[in-house]
């Protein structure tokens, strides 16, 4: 079976262009569905219908759209243009460059579905015995010799808006950006999609800055993970140290989280923590030899939940977890994205936006900051399914945990 998408513009009902069309669509055993369908409301509107068609084989749809040209359907049922890579870790001058959205190429007559969606890559396409497949592929894993996708033609790629069509909530709810939207509704919208995904074996990725616990907010997510809600944590240096920290020494960033005051020397307290941990070797020795005996990190630790800590110039230490090279972490993020279902951000601008880059666009996405501007500079640098929600951390998690429990 071969799909292609057709689209018509103007006078559709007027012209009886629509009807011809369709008619022609009949006449050749090609099958449609109606994806969209606009009525334009005044004259000098357009009206605009785009078609998802399927047809037995290629030569069929391609009879079929020859006699609709005439009649002005748009449509794509060029190939894919391939070029080999001349050197390693440098794309082809024309490379595709990717978005997060759903994408087929179109290769010896059959739609291929692109693998591991991802914005700003290119593709990369092989053959494993008689199949094609293929994949998005980051920069500096070209190698030479791989065969990338050039240019446009034969590539489709399915709106945002096609990829929610199933979930009006959850597409209504990212329109955007405000401190009055209702939070509990939102927030026990996010716990009942945490629910479907597990249900439907999806896992749940959590993007956390360290503000969860200055907030006094890390049991709430140590429960989270406790509880079996959180199957993969992202984080830098900072998140994990004063989490540790506030379990050694209850403080973060040297202030006591029961009385809110600084002790002495409490501005030393993470960079004594974090010197343990490294004499330790890991953070998961340190839990292994009762160094650590709660929080978050703990509770990843007791439940076997991976973590990825990704490190920065400023990191203190850094622990002897984090990842360093920034290339591998990106790298190392990316190996637990896929069966991702849902993904919280939570605190964090930088993690939020890296994490967003690897995302396909399909996996729902909630981005909560005290700050607007961190939900603004996460839809503006592509992740545009992500709900944004204008509220403290503590009292995200705090209603998180009482709609999940």
């Amino acid at each position: 079976m071969v799909t292609e998408r057709l689209s018509l513009d103007g006078d559709l009902l007027d012209d009886n262009t629509l009807a011809k069309v369709l008619d022609l669509l009949n006449l050749h055993r090609v099958s449609f569905k109606i994806r969209r369908f606009r009525i334009g409301e005044q004259s000098s509107e357009p009206s605009i219908i785009e078609l998802q068609l399927s047809a037995p084989d290629l030569k069929t749809m391609h009879e079929a759209l020859a006699e609709c040209k005439q009649h002005g359907a748009i449509f794509n049922i060029e190939e894919v243009v391939l070029l080999e890579a001349d050197m390693d870790g440098v794309l082809p001058e024309d490379f595709h460059s990717t978005t997060n959205f759903t994408t087929h190429i179109l290769l010896d007559g059959q739609w291929i579905e692109v693998e591991n969606l991802e914005m700003d890559c290119g593709i990369r396409v092989w053959k494993e015995g008689e199949t094609w497949r293929a994949a998005t592929c980051a920069m500096h894993r070209v190698r030479k010799g791989d065969r990338l996708v050039v240019g446009s033609h034969g590539v489709r790629i399915t709106p945002l808006e096609e990829e929610q069509r199933d979930d009006q909530e959850f597409r209504f709810m990212s329109n955007d950006v405000s401190s009055e939207r209702p939070k509990r509704r939102m927030i026990a919208h996010a716990a009942n999609t945490i629910r479907k995904a597990k249900e439907n074996g999806k896992r749940v990725l959590f993007v956390g800055g360290p503000a969860i616990v200055h907030s006094g907010s890390a049991p709430l997510l140590a429960r989270l993970v406790e509880d079996g809600w959180i199957d993969v944590l992202f984080a830098g240096n900072a998140l994990a140290a004063h989490d540790i920290e506030a379990n050694m020494l209850g403080t973060s960033l040297g202030v006591d989280l029961n009385t809110g005051s600084s002790g002495p020397h409490g501005h030393t307290h993470h960079l004594r923590a974090i010197n343990r941990i490294r004499r330790a070797g890991s953070i998961k020795a340190a839990v292994e030899s009762g160094l650590i005996t709660g929080g978050v990190m703990f509770s990843c630790i007791q439940k076997g939940i991976p973590f990825v800590l990704c490190g920065s110039i400023r990191d203190d230490g850094p622990l002897p977890d984090v990842i360093t090279d920034n290339v591998r972490a990106q790298d190392t993020m990316r190996e637990h994205i896929d069966g991702i279902g849902v993904c919280l951000m939570v605190a964090t601008t930088l993690h939020s936006v890296a994490t967003g880059n690897i995302l396909p666009a399909s996996v729902k996405t909630y981005c909560v900051d005290s700050d607007a501007d961190t939900v603004i500079k996460l839809t503006d640098r592509g992740t545009h399914q992500a709900i944004g929600l204008v509220t403290d951390c503590e009292f995200f998690l705090n209603e998180l945990v009482r709609a999940l429990a």
